[in-house]
């Protein structure tokens, strides 16, 4: 019977049969064991000298890392495995061996490994993030589905920056110039005024010349757009999403988290509500922690977002930012105007920055005095000034960067392994 490594646990004591990579092995005298991967998780086969014939003994012993097999065994318990299974080995073929694999069990180089990303893909701990990732975007379709939300795909070319920043990759459009998105929020905007509660889930191009450990060129970003919802109805549904998805982790991705060595004691503590800051009291707190390099009317770089972050258990929002230092969109605040409807959402532990979200300006003349102050005249924008002449209604919406947010979870200090195949400033490869 064919199965998988993730399905053995239905195939207890019977005999099945898997596609295989080796993932490494020891043998001693008369027993090998093989640690085996099939993309659904990793498993012992244990191969008994007295169990097998010579040949697949001999196989067993000398097959080489990364060479692929069909693997034929009995499913037995093993309490010592993360997975609580072995494969008791009857038979095995080689369906191609491997030569020469690159990366090896020693240690290597973070460039190198960088440049052989389509193998260390692989190995055990990116095979784990990688998990972890499938999970926060499948919870994320269930958290928004249960929620009544339409998944909407926002174009990646466009004509305009949907922030009016100048980090943006160009390109010729025919005749026309383009850009690739850096955010689909505009776009959302116009769907929530036709669908009501939209979401969408695709890739964003930063041309920023950053190489911090957050940062990458290409991301992907999860981006709610809600009509008839303030910035208070915003800052509850982002709290119970992103307690919805690390729940959802924790249940489902347990193993992963093992071999990740997380500390699940602080994932499980994420809960709504989330506790918050306005920016008036950040500024506050960061100078009575003796930064002496911010004032106000400044936006935060990552050691100020440390710093608060480290006071809450949970992640922390940061309200009401200067107008001045946010997008043009954003709604000011009815009561002080000189501050936003915004917020940043700060996550535990270092990891900075996950959500950026806010009320969106609603009045159509308000909306056009922008314009002007954001040299937004041209007709790239036109439509977008349009919402709020047909049907304006009060609406919101955030967007969570994926990438920092699979760091954050599942506890690895660099972005660059929270995606398949980053890009940097330093590397389009592979």
């Amino acid at each position: 019977m064919k199965t998988t490594i993730a399905n053995v646990n239905q195939h207890l004591n019977e005999t099945v049969t898997i596609g295989v990579w080796l993932h490494n092995k020891r043998s001693s005298g008369k027993i090998a064991f093989l640690q085996l991967r099939d993309g659904t998780g990793f498993i012992q086969g244990v191969v008994a000298k007295s169990a097998v014939s010579e040949e697949v003994f001999e196989q067993a012993k000398t097959i080489t890392q990364e060479s692929s097999l069909y693997i034929t065994g009995t499913v037995v318990e093993d309490t010592r495995s993360p997975l609580g299974y072995e494969l008791q080995v009857t038979d095995l073929e080689v369906i191609q061996e491997a030569e020469d694999y690159p990366i090896t069990p020693k240690e290597h180089g973070t460039e190198f490994l960088m440049d052989h990303r389509h193998l260390w893909l692989r190995s055990k701990k990116q095979h784990a993030i990688m998990k972890v990732r499938n999970e926060i975007i499948r919870s994320t379709y269930e958290f928004f589905n249960n929620e009544g939300f339409v998944k909407v795909d926002p174009p990646i070319l466009t004509g305009a920056s949907a922030e009016g920043t100048t980090e943006l990759f160009h390109t010729k459009y025919f005749d026309e110039d383009a850009y690739l998105s850096q955010s689909g929020q505009l776009y959302m905007e116009a769907a929530a005024m036709a669908l009501g509660r939209v979401f969408s889930f695709g890739p964003t191009f930063r041309a920023e010349k950053s190489k911090t450990r957050r940062h990458l060129i290409e991301f992907w970003m999860i981006e709610p757009e809600m009509a008839f919802m303030d910035h208070e109805d915003s800052l509850k549904m982002q709290e119970e999403y992103v307690a919805f998805v690390v729940q959802s982790v924790l249940k489902n991705c347990k193993i992963e988290l093992e071999t990740l060595d997380r500390d699940t004691s602080k994932l499980e503590n994420i809960q709504a509500p989330f506790p918050r800051i306005t920016y008036d009291d950040a500024i506050q707190f960061l100078k009575d922690q003796g930064f002496n390099d911010i004032d106000w009317g400044d936006d935060f770089g990552a050691p100020h977002e440390t710093a608060i972050a480290e006071a809450y258990d949970k992640p922390v929002f940061i309200t009401h930012f200067p107008v001045e230092i946010k997008a043009f969109y954003m709604k000011p605040d009815p009561d002080n105007p000189n501050v936003a409807l915004c917020a940043d959402l700060i996550a535990p532990e270092g990891y900075g920055e996950i959500i950026g979200g806010s009320e969106r300006i609603d009045d159509y003349e308000l909306m056009a005095e922008r314009y002007k102050e954001h040299d937004l005249d041209g007709p790239a924008y036109e439509w977008y000034l349009q919402l709020r002449k047909y049907g304006t209604v009060p609406h919101s919406g955030f967007g969570l960067g994926l990438e920092r947010t699979v760091a954050w979870i599942t506890g690895i200090e660099h972005i660059r392994e929270t995606i398949p195949f980053p890009r940097l400033l330093n590397r389009l490869y592979p």
